[in-house]
């Protein structure tokens, strides 16, 4: 971040003149080449990266609306006169400070109209609270863009979205180091005091945290003001009152206040002294001038600072996406071919690492910088292939620049590097980013003189001017801070036989050979590393390792004067990371140390992993290294949205050493894994990620059971989670894994739409133990506390029914309250041994929210006449949108089905599976009255094994004949119409309007003699796709008649299925479809004869080329 405003002193907080001296002493300068690479909270002369087009989220969290009302309105005149006087100034002010980009440092003199190259910031919806887990640049190196989010323009961040009635009033701005949240603000001022966008803002006061930090006495906020904007001087009260201002502070990860909303005195007054500190949180809280508006910017780590209850929107700022890191490359370097050069170099597959670092523009800046030179100056230099080269090529190039300068001799370069270092290394273990004078002494640093005689000073270190004409100082981004950090370590490891990392003062550091052995301090930092919580060491990690490398030794030796020295083979490093990452049991970390092996230059194992992913050979991969593997696809360019298991192993330790990709997932297809509740606990913290982009997860038939849904839930309750499909389908769960799974979606109903607890014995009536009644499930289920004792289970029971269910009679249904709450669109519930009692439960839940569910399963469930009535009134709700019934084998009887065909005849129903029942010839007679009604729009219809013959079938065609146009699916498996029942459906089948395109006659007792008839049937219904004749007994006649309506051009039949095919049968289809290849692309013949005839008949159709048959043996 960097100051592009002015600073003040507090020592005279009722002189305005100083205030007007101060402001132009203390402006400061802060360095961000070409495209938002501005890392301090400060607002003097903004120093940025160009082209600074980046990517924001934003978050709405709306705790407190504000009428939007015009603040002026009955103002008096002299009052008016006041507030459009300081405007006018204001605006003069902060043009004139906002106008510029400076890349390079103000001496210099190397700026450029903010106008000219800045493009429109990329804002989109998301966003949270959530501090990182991980270091800010490998957690962006870990993770991949998620799809696409809502867009908002940086100017828009105060007004109202869609569907929300009234704009934010105090925005909360998030974004890692360097990523460009400063350059926001200083755009944001700019255009409104250039009079362009968000003029209902009558004043905006920007501020930073770091010139707040060094306020010590108290002063009113009017003073506060008036110390930073002179224009400000002649308001007074009332003014501030009747004004909408928007307060800007800048940079919350530097304040040193203490934010103490809790114990702060209230203060409403604009004249009452008060700490600064007080005047930030009643600001905040709203208690002082509660009708401005406040904007702040913060590093991830320090936004919880303000309790979320004070902001009304979270946005945070990403970064380039892929398409902006072209267009920053090609704004940066004006020669097009270097820049494409450039843009290639990274985008190459090693490389792609460095690539998605590009999304901070901090990065971009250092990559353009060495690219170019090294591209310009020596284009026989091997590019950087790693962060660490790119790092030391960037300090060489700043060194270089004395003596393009001729500057005299002083400090030599590495000395002056060393002592950076050291300050680096020091504030890096503080956990400091900032520093003063006094920092800066005890490392031995002359700034003044070091900038004169050295570079490195001018682009790596900057210092900003504070209230008390105090400096402070940064590197201009944290990661040049790490780099430089662990070249001192090195150093001090190599040169004086310190390990600095373990604590020790001197060994001895060579072996009889003059060989180093490097290992005793990489084991040092890669121990240090990993023992971290939130990756603080992780980058210096790796910045240490591809330092110890001859290639980047030469470079330091040869351009910025290190001793020469020969490293001992960092062999024994590798083995050692390589043992690391077996033993790892977080799974995140093992992908950084492949980052760590990169850096070293060892590419052995994950060359070994990528040879058989590109041959389809995964079982060769031990559990072991299945990490490597998710690695490489992580720096891929292959589309990672979704995430299917068995296409490498099914197992639970291959599953958690594959997680990293599983969090850059959309959709994880993990069915059918050989999963236990193992792996239950990382997949909930996926869902838990503030990134979470996981939108379906299928977890069936894997043996979850209870545990495993428990561990689940903790995942699905988050905030963060935004699943919308969710199968769980022969789990092994019982009633505590759904008590479990409702208590977690009830405490977050808003995403998931999709729901399958198929063949779960889910036992939907049956109350918890005691030992199962969890935290979240009293959380989720809102039980009544004062009466609530968890080793009672019926005082809980008891609590928890009243919690659910207005009626004391009603069962207790864990699923009710879901279906009540929730918005699910699609709910499958086969086998779960659903019957009369708890049917009556869920019809009451679903009738209590009828208007989402469209897609409804109880197929494989038992219930009455009576229970099934109250399906059906739900059925007829006037709200009800349901679109797909199945109710295969449902125990449903004549009388349910004449029911359900008055329940559906005004419904939305395109969808109806009536299958296994036995409803006879005439149910079917009832559901072919539904189908006659001109109203009705069911498009799929199946009725296998509902035992009915020619006369229901009759009843049934008759009714399609005259309502023809909506079927598109009809499956009539394993009923006993005979060849009859096919010469009535014919007559269905040949109306023009007939569009039907999957017919299933499976198991219908048909002949020969209704293979003319159909053959003739079907050649006017050319919208037909798949016909299933299989296990009849049609013989080679009636396959030879069919073979006729195959090879004419209006057979578009794309799925054919046939059985006790002989070796004539398969002569004759040979040749048809030979005729006519162009269409159909699977052909299962199941009994065959003789496999010879199989094996003939495939040899046949290969012959032509044009054909792409799939011949099955069934």
């Amino acid at each position: 971040m960097a100051n592009c405003f002015p600073t003040g002193s507090a020592a005279v907080p009722d002189t305005a003149h100083y205030a007007g001296t101060q402001r132009d002493v203390g402006t400061t300068t802060v360095c961000a080449q070409n495209g938002s690479v501005v890392n301090s909270p400060h607002f003097n002369d903004v120093h940025a990266a160009r082209d600074a087009n980046l990517t924001v989220t934003v978050n709405n969290t709306y705790v407190q609306s504000f009428a939007r009302t015009d603040e002026t309105n009955g103002c008096s005149p002299n009052l008016q006169g006041n507030i459009q006087r300081c405007q006018t100034e204001l605006k003069d002010y902060l043009q004139n400070k906002t106008e510029d980009l400076f890349q390079g440092t103000k001496e210099d003199g190397s700026s450029i109209l903010l106008d000219q190259i800045y493009t429109e910031l990329y804002i989109t919806e998301g966003g949270s609270g959530q501090v990182n887990s991980e270091h800010e640049v490998i957690e962006l190196e870990c993770t991949k863009c998620t799809g696409e989010e809502r867009k908002i323009h940086l100017n828009d961040i105060f007004e109202a979205l869609s569907k929300e009635g009234n704009p934010p009033r105090r925005v909360l701005t998030k974004g890692i180091a360097g990523i460009g949240k400063t350059v926001a603000v200083q755009k944001f001022t700019h255009d409104w005091a250039k009079g362009r966008v968000n003029q209902k803002f009558q004043c905006i006061f920007p501020f930073t945290f770091r010139d707040l930090n060094l306020i010590k006495d108290k002063l009113n906020l009017m003073e506060l003001i008036c110390h930073y904007y002179e224009e400000a001087t002649d308001l007074e009260t009332s003014d501030y009152k009747n004004s909408r201002i928007l307060f800007i502070f800048d940079g919350l990860d530097e304040s040193q206040l203490p934010l103490e909303f809790e114990n702060n005195e209230m203060c409403r007054s604009l004249t009452k002294k008060t700490s600064v500190d007080a005047i930030l949180t009643n600001l905040i809280e709203g208690n002082l001038l509660h009708k401005a508006s406040i904007w702040i910017t913060s590093r991830p780590a320090a936004a919880s600072k303000i309790p979320p209850k004070f902001i009304n929107r979270v946005t945070e700022v990403r970064g380039f996406n892929d398409e902006q890191k072209d267009e920053y490359f090609k704004k940066k370097i004006s020669d097009r071919d270097i820049a494409q050069r450039i843009f290639d170099h990274l985008q190459s597959k090693p490389l792609r690492s460095l690539y998605i670092m590009c999304h901070i523009p901090v990065f971009c800046w250092i990559s353009a910088t060495v690219l170019q030179d090294l591209l310009t100056h020596t284009p026989e230099t091997e590019l950087p292939k790693s962060v660490t080269e790119m790092y030391t090529h960037f300090l060489i190039i700043q060194t270089k620049r004395k003596h393009e300068k001729d500057y005299q001799d002083g400090d030599k370069d590495k000395d002056v590097i060393m002592k950076l270092g050291k300050l680096a290394f020091e504030q890096l273990q503080k956990g400091n980013i900032i520093f003063c004078d006094t920092d800066l002494k005890d490392c031995n640093i002359d700034l003044k003189q070091a900038a004169i005689y050295s570079g490195v000073c001018t682009e790596i270190i900057r210092k900003e001017y504070g209230l008390h004409r105090q400096v402070s100082y940064s590197f201009i981004h944290l990661s040049v801070q790490e780099f430089l950090a662990a070249l001192y370590v090195l150093e001090n490891f190599v040169i004086c036989g310190k390990n600095l990392l373990a604590g020790q003062r001197s060994i001895k550091v060579a072996s009889e050979k003059g060989e180093i052995p490097i290992i005793l301090l990489h084991k040092s930092a890669v121990d240090k590393a990993l023992a971290t919580k939130h990756g603080q060491w992780d980058l210096f990690l790796r910045f240490l390792l591809g330092l110890s490398l001859d290639t980047n030794q030469k470079l330091l030796q040869k351009l910025v004067g290190f001793e020469g020295r020969h490293l001992k083979n960092s062999q024994e490093t590798i083995e050692y990371i390589n043992k690391m990452i077996k033993k790892l049991t977080f799974y995140e970390k093992s992908i950084y140390l492949f980052h760590c092996l990169n850096e070293l230059g060892d590419k052995s194992l994950v060359e070994q992993v990528q040879k058989y992913h590109s041959s389809g050979d995964v079982n060769k991969i031990s559990p072991a290294h299945w990490s490597a593997l998710a690695y490489v696809l992580l720096v891929s360019n292959e589309n990672l949205d979704i995430f299917d298991l068995k296409k490498f192993s099914t197992a639970d330790e291959v599953l958690e050493r594959m997680m990293p990709l599983l969090k850059v997932s959309k959709t994880a297809l993990l069915g059918d894994c050989n999963l236990t509740d193992r792996c239950c606990s990382c997949i909930s913290s996926v869902l838990s990620l503030k990134a979470s982009g996981l939108e379906e997860l299928d977890l069936s038939k894997n043996k979850l059971q209870d545990y495993g849904m428990e561990l689940l839930s903790a995942g699905l309750k988050s905030p963060n989670c935004q699943l919308q499909k969710l199968s769980l389908r022969d789990c092994n769960i019982n009633k505590e894994g759904c008590w479990s799974l409702a208590s977690a979606l009830v405490s977050n109903p808003s995403h998931l739409r999709e729901l399958d607890l198929s063949q779960n014995k889910i036992h939907l009536l049956d109350s918890p133990s005691s030992e199962h009644i969890t935290p979240p499930l009293k959380e989720g289920l809102k039980p009544v506390h004062p009466v609530l004792d968890p080793h009672k289970n019926n005082v809980y029971n008891d609590a928890l029914k009243a919690s659910l269910f207005v009626d004391d009679d009603q069962e207790l249904d864990p699923l009710s309250e879901v279906l009540k709450k929730c918005s699910l669109e699609t709910l499958r519930l086969c086998g779960c041994g659903i019957t009369e009692k708890p049917l009556k439960c869920l019809v009451s839940a679903l009738s209590s929210n009828p208007s989402h569910l469209k897609n409804l399963d109880l197929s494989r469930n038992s219930f009455g006449s009576q229970s099934f009535s109250l399906l059906l009134d739900f059925l007829k709700h006037p709200d009800c949108q349901l679109q797909t019934l199945c109710l295969f084998k449902a125990n449903l009887k004549l009388e349910d089905a004449a029911a359900l065909a008055s329940a559906l005849k005004l419904s939305h129903l395109r969808e109806l599976d009536l299958g296994g029942n036995v409803l006879g010839d005439a149910g079917v007679i009832e559901i072919a009255a539904l189908l006659k009604d001109p109203n009705c729009k069911v498009a799929t219809l199946r009725l296998a094994g509902c035992r009915f013959t020619e006369s229901g079938c009759a009843a049934l065609a008759s009714s399609l004949k005259s309502n023809p146009a909506h079927l598109r699916v009809l499956d009539l498996t394993r009923n006993f119409f005979k060849d009859a029942g096919v010469e009535n459906l014919s007559d269905f089948l040949a109306e023009p309007l007939c569009q039907l395109k999957t017919l299933n006659l499976q198991m219908c007792s048909l002949t020969t003699a209704c293979c003319r008839i159909l053959s003739l049937a079907l050649s006017c219904c050319s919208a037909l796709k798949e016909l299933d004749l299989s296990y009849n007994q049609l013989m080679d006649e009636g396959v030879k008649l069919l073979c006729g309506w195959l090879q004419k051009p209006q057979c578009k039949l794309e799925i054919l299925r046939l059985s006790c095919c002989t070796e004539s049968s398969c002569e004759a289809l040979a040749s048809a479809l030979t005729s006519n290849p162009s269409h159909l692309r699977e052909l299962e013949l199941s009994k065959m004869i003789t496999k010879e005839s199989h094996l003939k008949l495939r040899s046949d159709l290969q012959i032509n080329p044009q054909y792409k048959v799939t011949v099955i043996e069934g």
